[in-house]
């Protein structure tokens, strides 16, 4: 694969990515048009060891995909790990506010957003949503508006002077975005958003579906409508809302397709790392346990497996702003289109240790990729990443990577054409 047709395929990726159940359905459709075969929870599984491409789904919104070659207690596994889940702007349970005849929703922010950028931005609405149809069944169904239907305004700064030097944003007050002018006759009993959200689930439904007659529940997000795309004045960059951390879950995707190899290989995207993983589809969460029990056993099978296999966590890095340079530590501070990012924290906010950091330098070396180091400095706080958590949880060795990014958690984020299709090649030679 070249760069030009991978960064294609990140961007329609992302596109057809609004929400995590609309990335897992995405990476669904990629790997059964592959030959992968789907396995469900709830079902005995058949798979032989070492042999075989399944995936499975918990929630809709996490995956786990795996491709094996070999006997995986003896040879281990090496896997990649991603979220499907980025800040973002979710419909509260009950949420028509009506002020001065305009219909606005309440709405919850998930993760830490970086809110100025969603103010005057075209904004959609998709998610997953719960509903009881014409035959007393309980349905769920994924749903996108896809065109722009609401608008979070900025206040004139006409009517807030001090909108440029010292403007602080209420989550209660000033998030609701605005959907509607309403007639003058309507009233607040008139408006029903379930209404709205029924009316869409029949619309996008096959033509055989049993009707929806009653909203029962849903988890929807706004999301920009703007399309992602590469820009700068020699087409550098990659402009595009969740590239955290949509563009590691497609690029452990690709290199698992495209790998050729013996290694047995796994790629685990998982959802709510954005709130700190603990849900049941979460990496704190049992899900990659589950998984990697029903494959090779439990007990003393799955400790020899681990002592065997590696990690990657494969989430974003901070690139170096050149505007805000004093925000990074000197001498680590990675720049875009320079290869991936080794993220490192002596208090084990990542997870790379010498080993597993020396391991992924040998592989980009090996794979002819450039590669770079970030630490925070010493008097910032330090994020973090699923990599912690899933080496604590199962004992794996692991390494911390990222792509650099600008405007990270912002809604529309900035990454290097070049770098993405670095880390799939480290990718790919990792899994082969």
């Amino acid at each position: 694969m070249q760069n030009e047709e991978f960064v294609n395929g990140l961007l329609d990726f992302i596109k057809r990515s609004p929400t995590p159940f609309h990335a897992v359905q995405t990476m669904v459709e990629k790997l059964e048009a592959a030959g992968f075969k789907r396995l469900t929870e709830k079902e005995q599984w058949s798979v032989k060891d070492g042999q075989g491409r399944h995936f499975v789904t918990r929630n809709d919104s996490s995956i786990i995909a795996f491709a094996l070659n070999q006997p995986l207690v003896e040879h281990g596994i090496h896997m990649v790990g991603a979220h499907t889940d980025s800040p973002c702007l979710k419909v509260k349970p009950n949420p028509e506010k009506i002020d001065n005849q305009y219909l606005q929703l309440g709405v919850e922010v998930y993760g830490g957003v970086l809110l100025n950028p969603w103010f005057d931005r075209d904004l959609s609405l998709a998610g997953r949503v719960s509903y009881l149809d014409e035959n007393n069944q309980i349905g769920h169904r994924l749903i996108d508006w896809e065109k722009a239907i609401a608008i979070i305004p900025s206040l004139a700064i006409h009517l807030d002077r001090e909108a440029n030097d010292n403007h602080a944003i209420n989550k209660q007050l000033h998030l609701p975005p605005v959907l509607m002018k309403l007639p003058e006759n309507d009233t607040e009993a008139a408006v029903s958003f379930n209404a709205l959200v029924l009316d869409m689930v029949n619309a996008q439904a096959a033509t055989d579906s049993a009707k929806a007659v009653k909203v029962l529940d849903y988890e929807l997000s706004f999301y920009d409508v703007q399309p992602p795309a590469v820009i700068g004045l020699n087409d550098d960059f990659i402009a595009a809302a969740r590239l955290d951390n949509l563009l590691s879950c497609y690029t452990g995707l690709m290199a698992l397709l495209d790998n050729s190899g013996n290694q047995n290989a796994l790629l685990i995207c998982s959802d709510h790392e954005e709130v700190g993983s603990g849900s049941a589809a979460g990496a704190q969460g049992n899900f990659l346990q589950s998984v990697l029990g029903r494959l090779c056993g439990n007990g003393e099978q799955l400790s020899r497996m681990m002592a065997s296999s590696l990690m990657i966590s494969a989430d974003n890095a901070h690139a170096i702003h050149p505007n805000f340079t004093d925000k990074h530590e000197p001498n680590h501070g990675p720049v875009i289109n320079a290869g991936p990012v080794i993220k490192m924290n002596a208090n084990q906010r990542y997870a790379t240790n010498s080993e597993t950091g020396a391991l992924f330098k040998h592989w980009c070396e090996c794979a002819g990729v450039p590669v770079q180091s970030f630490v925070v400095r010493s008097d910032m706080g330090c994020g973090s990443t699923i990599g912690p958590v899933t080496a604590s949880e199962m004992g794996v060795r692991t390494v911390d990577v990222g792509v650099p990014t600008f405007a990270m958690h912002s809604i529309r984020e900035l990454a290097g054409r070049l770098d993405a299709f670095y880390l799939y090649r480290v990718l790919l030679h990792y899994f082969g």
